[in-house]
């Protein structure tokens, strides 16, 4: 039943989010209408043909009822009636042949056919004969030929009846047609926003990245624990805070420059701008209360759906978040395949847990201190030495009797899980954690994905504590400015990333032995110096 409501969420049109994609790109809907509109008006100026149209008014005279000095209703509905016979007079071919000699024009009497028009003034006995041409004089000049010539022949064919020139035709002073010109505009205007917006709004329909923490509401029923606002500065710098794969060369070479033991930037401390520093304690907060069960220690796992929502981070501070509260906590990074915790808090990534899986050594000679400045140190295990087969040793009983005896000395374990759609490592952990922390990052993962994590989590039976959201751009606005304008503003770094460079990064991240055994190498080395 929950797999029918989930996919049931994952199909869900939302209107509103549809309406904000257009909003948000109204200067692109507005920038193609325009250039449509500009494109419109110079093909009409270059294809379309000046026309100038002169008109002669005729009136309808019914004589054969018309005796007495009064009009009644049947005269004038006769009247009315002989409009039509009189175009048809008009658009014979003797009376055009009449028209054209009258006025010395070449026009042969299909020309003319095609160039003259008539019709009943609002429906009276009065009608209206139009000449429509390219040359303004030429158009009077027919018209006012058709003015002397049709009385003459409508007399002649029908008896008793009469057309009587109310209005002689002049030249036109401007083309009839230029309302061409702006209905072509106006409509190219529409149609260019229309189908932009029409392109948005598809491409947003199927587009299931996630945007907002709304989204994540419709895929599943787990609580947001926290949102986590995007401080960092863009380009490949901002990325590496989250991926380690987007690292420069003379970061990758030296831990981002940092000291051992020491928190490096992407970790809060004291020049955490105020928003995030407050997302990490409410998630604090939040994972304290989620656990009722009067047990002393508490194992959390934290992963993701791919590689670069942030979950290494994450971990990180939630683990500094809850030491600020004087727990005891314990960081243990398992992910075995791409570790990265060592290298952003500066430790020795060996020996490590894959040591103390593998060999007979003891936990004291693995475990790292990080000091902080406020509150308890954090303890750390690193991965270790990156093994040929991570999911073994994870899934293995000395895995549960390590954490067993850790549970001993620490109020919080935390384990920096792989993500779950590359590699089933965390699924595997998952019989050891008392909880476990989803981190999905805004505008990086989509809602299949998300979707496809909760399932898997949920066959292994593995108790999910909630979401953690990161990267949220619209958060920086939740705070005023007299909290944290100390720290100044923060430069937006959310740039939207699509679903399948997301899934191919992550792909390339976990199978890619090579990378693996260069990653080894350099352990080894980094070890022998030492």
């Amino acid at each position: 039943m929950n797999e029918q409501n989930t996919e049931r969420r994952e199909v869900e049109i939302d209107l509103q989010r549809i309406f904000k994609a257009v909003l948000h790109r109204l200067w692109l809907l507005l920038l193609v209408a325009v250039f449509c509109a500009v494109a419109a008006f110079f093909y009409t100026k270059s294809t379309v043909v000046p026309m100038y149209q002169s008109s002669a008014l005729f009136y309808v005279n019914n004589s054969v009822f018309g005796q007495s000095v009064s009009i009644s209703y049947a005269d004038l509905t006769a009247s009315k009636g002989l409009v039509g016979s009189y175009i048809v007079i008009l658009k014979s071919r003797p009376t055009l042949e009449e028209i054209a000699d009258y006025a010395d024009s070449p026009r042969s009497s299909a020309e003319l056919r095609g160039m003259l028009s008539a019709s009943s003034v609002d429906d009276t006995e009065i009608f209206r004969v139009t000449v429509t041409s390219q040359d303004p004089q030429e158009a009077a000049d027919l018209a006012n030929a058709a003015a002397v010539i049709l009385p003459k022949r409508i007399s002649s064919v029908i008896d008793g009846t009469s057309a009587k020139v109310i209005e002689t035709a002049v030249p036109a002073g401007s083309p009839s047609n230029n309302d061409s010109y702006t209905t072509n505009v106006l409509l190219a205007f529409m149609l260019g926003f229309v189908f932009v917006a029409a392109i948005i709004a598809i491409r947003e329909i199927f587009d299931t990245t996630i945007r907002t923490a709304e989204d994540i509401k419709q895929v599943c029923d787990l609580p947001i624990l926290s949102e986590v606002p995007d401080i960092g500065s863009s380009g490949k710098e901002n990325r590496y805070y989250y991926d380690r794969a987007y690292a420069p060369q003379k970061q990758q070479e030296k831990p981002h420059g940092a000291e051992k033991g020491k928190i490096v930037h992407g970790v809060i401390g004291d020049d955490t701008p105020f928003v995030v520093s407050e997302a990490y304690k409410l998630l604090r907060t939040k994972v304290e209360f989620s656990f009722a069960d009067g047990k002393n220690s508490h194992v959390i796992g934290v992963s993701s759906a791919l590689s670069g929502e942030g979950k290494s981070v994450s971990s990180i501070n939630l683990a500094y978040a809850l030491a600020q509260m004087d727990k005891r906590v314990l960081l243990v990074e398992c992910d075995l395949r791409r570790p990265s915790i060592s290298m952003k808090l500066g430790l020795n990534r060996i020996p490590g847990l894959t040591n103390l899986l593998s060999q007979k050594i003891t936990a004291k000679e693995i475990v790292q201190v990080c000091e902080q400045k406020n509150g308890n140190p954090i303890h750390v295990v690193t991965a270790g030495r990156i093994p040929p087969n991570p999911i073994e040793l994870l899934g293995s009983a000395k895995m549960s009797e390590i954490l067993d005896s850790f549970k001993e000395s620490y109020d919080y374990i935390i384990l920096d899980l792989p993500p779950v759609l590359e590699v089933s490592d965390a699924l595997v952990t998952a019989k050891f954690v008392d909880g476990m922390l989803l981190v999905v990052r805004e505008n990086y993962c989509d809602r299949t994905g998300l979707s496809a994590t909760i399932r898997q989590f949920q066959f292994v039976g593995a108790h999910l504590l909630g979401v953690l959201v990161n990267c949220t751009i619209d958060d920086l606005r939740r705070y005023p400015k007299s909290y944290d304008g100390h720290y100044g503003r923060h430069k937006y770094a959310g740039a939207y990333a699509s679903r399948s460079r997301a899934y191919r990064r992550s792909y390339r991240k976990y199978s890619q032995p090579q990378e693996v055994e260069m990653a080894e190498a350099e352990a080894e080395k980094e070890q022998g110096k030492k």
